[in-house]
């Protein structure tokens, strides 16, 4: 049991944070957190544990938003990545002020998995009109998060949902998709909304990808989007013209700047015509759900996904909580899937120990079919270990 300096020294009950991402294919963020809190009230009936699901800024991220800090579902049809309606999601904070926009709901591979690929005519449409209807309803701090997208546009198909025109050289508007934008011209930004111009912008994106060239959007993650070694060189031309167009019209070179190419080119044209702020994911929801005020006054703080390897310390989940946690000297731990070295890195990011769901040999199916019962029992022996 801690001690209670308020109270003259007397035990009280420790206070545990559980900060995970999800088990992808067995548990979301949230589910795993009410099994780790089982597993630690198993250990210590009275223990305080304090829930703050996470997320990397891909998907999932807009429900961690919401248990975390509660608020409003709102259910939108929009354009998916082909023009196809469906229904989307984002959430708008209590007080209407904050809004949390998951790219992939709206224009994600996903929903474009039963047609063929189109890499030159997929767009991101859907996902402006979720952000024109977020600030519509009074949103002006917006959050957008862009991981699995389907197209390699840009962000031109979110852009053109928020006003802005983008025209070849007679003055003509481009249709949808990257591959337009080989001819584009000019771009007439004087329609976006009022709204829109006083919005607050940050995207959370997990990889420093540049707009263009050998690393960039079209080279690096076009081809996970079905475009052919061809259609990758007329993706990568085409937005390598637009980044010039940019650059004449507002002054902001993307080109090589970090992370622009996440998401197809999105963040690079947010940056550009709506001054968004780029930064890691991880953190970006971190500090949305406010995990900085939950650690205060924490004993232990328990993270996890579903595999911690040598990638976990490029700003994944884990390394943000331990990181996190080493500033305010409180022990983490982390509890996977499954554990791969070297794990030097996350122990000098603060990471204390890290457990592998594992008890014996299982199947992979074995593994997330057990993922609760196995993750409860391991919470609830860290926890004996912690304050036994």
């Amino acid at each position: 049991m801690a001690q209670d300096s308020a109270s003259g020294g007397r035990p009280r009950p420790p206070r545990i944070v559980v900060a995970p991402d999800s088990f992808k294919g067995s548990l979301d963020a949230v589910e795993v957190c009410e099994v780790v809190a089982e597993g630690a009230r198993r250990a210590i009936p009275g223990a305080v544990v304090a829930s703050v699901p996470m997320a990397d800024g891909g998907e999932g991220t807009l429900d961690c938003f919401l248990a975390a800090l509660g608020g409003q579902e709102m259910v939108l049809d929009v354009q998916d990545p082909l023009g196809r309606r469906v229904p989307a999601r984002y959430a708008l904070s209590i007080d209407g002020r904050s809004a949390v926009v998951e790219l992939a709901s709206a224009s994600g591979l996903p929903l474009v998995a039963d047609r063929e690929p189109d890499p030159l005519r997929a767009d991101t449409t859907g996902t402006g009109e979720l952000i024109a209807d977020a600030v519509e309803n009074g949103a002006r701090d917006i959050l957008v998060t862009i991981g699995g997208s389907a197209s390699t546009d840009g962000g031109t198909g979110l852009l053109r949902a928020l006003g802005v025109r983008f025209l070849d050289a007679q003055g003509a508007e481009l249709p949808p998709g990257g591959g337009a934008l080989a001819r584009i011209a000019s771009i007439d930004a004087s329609g976006i909304p009022d709204g829109v111009r006083e919005a607050r912008f940050r995207v959370a994106c997990d990889v420093t990808n540049p707009f263009i060239g050998p690393k960039g959007a079209a080279e690096v993650f076009a081809p996970q989007k079905g475009a052919s070694p061809a259609q990758v060189k007329e993706l990568d031309a085409a937005l390598a013209r637009f980044a010039d167009v940019l650059a004449e019209t507002t002054g902001v070179r993307v080109h090589d700047l970090p992370g622009a190419g996440a998401a197809g080119g999105v963040c690079g044209g947010m940056v550009a015509l709506l001054g968004a702020e780029p930064a890691r994911g991880a953190e970006l929801v971190a500090e949305t759900v406010g995990l900085g005020t939950a650690l205060a006054g924490a004993d232990l703080v328990v993270t996890g996904e579903g595999r911690v390897d040598a990638q976990s310390a490029g700003g994944k989940v884990v390394s943000v909580v331990a990181s996190m946690a080493r500033e305010r000297g409180i022990p983490v731990v982390a509890l996977a899937g499954s554990v791969a070295g070297p794990l030097e890195p996350l122990h000098a990011m603060g990471l204390t120990a890290v457990f592998s769901l594992a008890d014996g040999p299982r199947t992979l199916d074995e593994l997330t079919g057990s993922a609760d019962r196995l993750l409860a029992g391991l919470a609830e022996q860290v926890v004996r270990l912690r304050f036994g």
